[in-house]
């Protein structure tokens, strides 16, 4: 499992000089390019924390496959909000250190290497390719992995990603969506890994989640060949907690699970006791859900008034606009000259479109929403 080279347009130092330029701005820089959350964390998952910082869980070694209380609160989770009973697909789980690592480290778990083929969205989170690349395989990326004549027949494919509510672009796939990538996939032989980091944000109703890879109608019952990856990150504000797991074929998250604990990727007990809380919580994650919604419908207004072809997402945390010049750093300059700074949708895939995110203070909210209508 040594790791290959790897190239990405994916670098945050490419913008400093977009940053330094919105700096100068009166009122200062508002940066809405990077996803990550400001909101408080719910005092429900920083009271566990503090109670578990000198118990039996801070003082031995955690498990890898997670302590028996976390284990049932993710399958209670599943349960109450995806609609997947993680028994009765034959489904099992393992905590990770974060979702980026697990991600990062997809491929090299499933044993993938040269010769090997993982799809992925063209439009896309970097660390899919980042994550293939590491293996030693070959990235192929495709407008619409829905699209399934667009991958099925290519040699060598041997997984699949799939995003859904995606990042950047915030499209949900609806259940025969998932179904038909998953029925795909089974007929070559390949793995479906479905990042749902995002599920409890779809914007279609007041409470729903996204639809599940795991759920009977999208699976057939079965879990096999299908991994799903959710995080505690965006829902209650903990990406710093690095709180994350992996659920799905049996078999597949018993071999992760072992080289995770050769490894040592273990979740710390203490975050293991937080990650419970999180998963109990629901009135703090519906709380959360109600905030983030506010604030991408006033800066997709915003946006919009400034000219752009902006819009409330289906799901996620941003709006994915394409860019007024048609390039994505000519826009960034721009913006910059505003205070604002944007994510380049060259980084995700696409330099002919913007990111925004919602992932921002109130009053830095209201700062952005001011420039840009200003200026409309």
């Amino acid at each position: 499992m040594g790791f290959h080279s790897f190239e990405s347009p994916y670098d945050w130092s490419r913008i400093d000089s977009y940053r330094r330029r919105a700096e100068q701005c009166p009122g200062g820089l508002v940066d809405l390019s990077v996803g990550s959350p400001v909101d408080p964390v719910p005092r429900s998952v920083r009271d566990a924390l503090a109670a578990a910082s000198d118990d039996g869980q801070a003082r031995g070694y955690p498990k890898t496959a997670g302590d028996g209380p976390l284990r049932q609160a993710a399958v209670d989770w599943f349960l109450r909000y995806r609609g997947v009973d993680l028994d009765a697909v034959d489904a099992d789980l393992v905590p990770t250190v974060g979702s980026k690592e697990a991600v990062a480290l997809m491929a090299s778990l499933l044993h993938l290497g040269p010769g090997d083929r993982v799809v992925q969205p063209k439009v896309s989170y970097p660390t899919y390719a980042i994550g293939t690349q590491l293996a030693g395989a070959q990235v192929t990326t495709v407008d619409d992995p829905t699209d399934i004549d667009s991958w099925v027949n290519l040699p060598g494919v041997r997984a699949i990603w799939i995003n859904s509510p995606g990042n950047p672009s915030g499209r949900i796939i609806d259940q025969a969506g998932l179904a038909k990538v998953v029925r795909a996939a089974r007929s070559i032989g390949a793995t479906v890994m479905s990042d749902e980091c995002y599920a409890m944000l779809d914007w279609s109703g007041p409470t729903r989640a996204a639809p599940c890879i795991l759920e009977p109608q999208v699976c057939g019952g079965d879990a096999i060949g299908i991994l799903c990856l959710y995080s505690m990150s965006k829902q209650s504000n903990m990406a710093g907690y690095r709180a994350a797991l992996v659920a799905g074929d049996a078999h597949l998250v018993e071999a992760m699970t072992a080289y995770r604990k050769q490894v040592g990727l273990i979740v710390p007990g203490p975050v293991q006791r937080a990650m419970r809380a999180a998963l109990e919580d629901g009135e703090a994650v519906m709380a959360q859900r109600e905030v983030y919604a506010r604030r991408l419908h006033v800066l997709a207004e915003a946006l919009s008034s400034y000219g752009y072809d902006a819009v409330m997402p289906q799901g996620g945390l941003y709006i994915w606009a394409q860019a007024r010049s048609g390039d994505c750093w000519a826009d960034m300059a721009d913006l910059s000259r505003l205070g604002i700074l944007a994510s380049p949708g060259e980084f995700y895939g696409d330099g002919h479109y913007l990111r925004f995110s919602s992932t921002i203070a109130d009053e830095q909210l209201e700062l952005a929403l001011g420039r840009l209508r200003s200026v409309a």
